[in-house]
């Protein structure tokens, strides 16, 4: 056996180590790529971002407070001193408009952030106890759901009327979270039978850190987008409330209490009214488009959320999809072209 000099085996290339694939894109990257990808959702995401800015920034763009009145320009239309025009005591219509766009925002985001939390921590209790806790807690839900929630609101609302709207926020809340509480509950069931929730019971991990840590992050994406739109649904519900008189009060505003006070004289002086409505359906509708994005991304089985498939190219015609074989045995072999002699180079 004879040696390998050392300076071949020094010039000798270092074997090649493998490189591992690249790892699956984390969860939150997918569901934002996901989300990215859908225009409408898009769309919607910039509109709210923009109907935000408007509200918490555009009481630092004009000089009029909501609450103060200008005497010398009563019920006039837009100009260039009062954006949105003024209403029958002179008070600026843009002032008010965006204090109200602010407070809506403000308690839609708040009822959807109880409401959900609640129904989350009342579901899941009900499905992982199961039993009498089970029961218990779907006969309060059942109840709930029994109770005219508007007619209740509206007998207990002017019994707050110290409170502020914190108490009106609450009192939302509390009867906005029923039906996501059965949702939830029916996921924890199936989820409860898991390997890595029974791992967690053998281990001896408590049922709350359970709950907290295994079951309701694996309901997160049902929970996200049922908040998502559960904004848009609470908007809407303070706006009712405040049109009737049930909601937000003097000498606060909110887009349902500037709703109320323009519909009568919406035919005559129409930038009381037209701006606030016209606020109130684009944020609507783009929690909507969000929420109907957020569903698509976080659902797997989802088509939306499937990659678009590419075509197959198509192979130039003329050309046979099979490779050229050998001529069988019988058949004659096609001729060489043969070069004449003037073009052959002499040796």
């Amino acid at each position: 056996m004879t040696d390998v000099p050392e300076s071949v085996t020094a010039l000798a290339p270092a074997p090649a180590v493998p490189r591992r694939p690249p790892g699956p894109a984390g969860r939150g990257r997918l569901v934002l790529r996901r989300l990215l990808g859908a225009r409408w959702a898009v769309a919607g995401v910039v509109t709210v971002l923009l109907l935000f800015a408007l509200a918490f920034g555009g009481p630092y763009l004009t000089p009029w407070d909501y609450a103060a009145p200008d005497y010398t320009a009563l019920r006039r239309p837009p100009s260039a001193a009062h954006w949105f025009g003024t209403n029958g005591i002179g008070q600026d219509v843009f002032a008010q408009t965006v204090r109200g766009l602010q407070k809506s925002l403000v308690i839609g985001l708040l009822v959807a952030l109880f409401s959900t939390a609640l129904a989350s921590l009342v579901g899941a209790c009900a499905g992982y106890f199961g039993g009498w806790t089970d029961r218990l807690l779907m006969f309060l839900v059942d109840l709930m759901l029994v109770l005219p929630s508007f007619l209740v609101i509206t007998i207990v609302s002017p019994q707050l009327k110290g409170s502020g709207w914190i108490a009106f926020v609450a009192l939302l809340a509390l009867f906005n979270w029923m039906i996501t509480a059965r949702v939830v509950r029916s996921m924890t069931i199936s989820l409860k039978s898991r390997e890595f929730v029974r791992a967690a019971q053998f281990m001896g991990v408590r049922p709350l850190r359970i709950i907290l840590r295994h079951i309701l992050p694996n309901t997160a994406s049902f929970l996200i987008t049922d908040a998502t739109i559960a904004v848009g649904g609470a908007v809407m519900s303070e706006t009712a409330l405040s049109y009737f008189g049930f909601g937000v009060r003097a000498p606060d505003v909110s887009l349902g209490t500037l709703l109320a006070a323009g519909t009568s004289e919406a035919p005559v002086f129409p930038w009381l009214f037209y701006f606030a409505a016209g606020l109130l359906v684009l944020f609507v509708l783009a929690v909507n488009l969000i929420g109907d994005g957020l569903r698509d991304a976080l659902d797997p089985t989802s088509e939306a959320a499937r990659p678009a498939r590419r075509p197959r190219r198509g192979r130039p015609a003329g050309r046979s999809s099979r490779p050229a074989s050998a001529p069988e045995a019988g058949e004659p072999r096609p001729a060489r072209p043969t070069t004449p002699r003037s073009n052959r180079s002499s040796s």
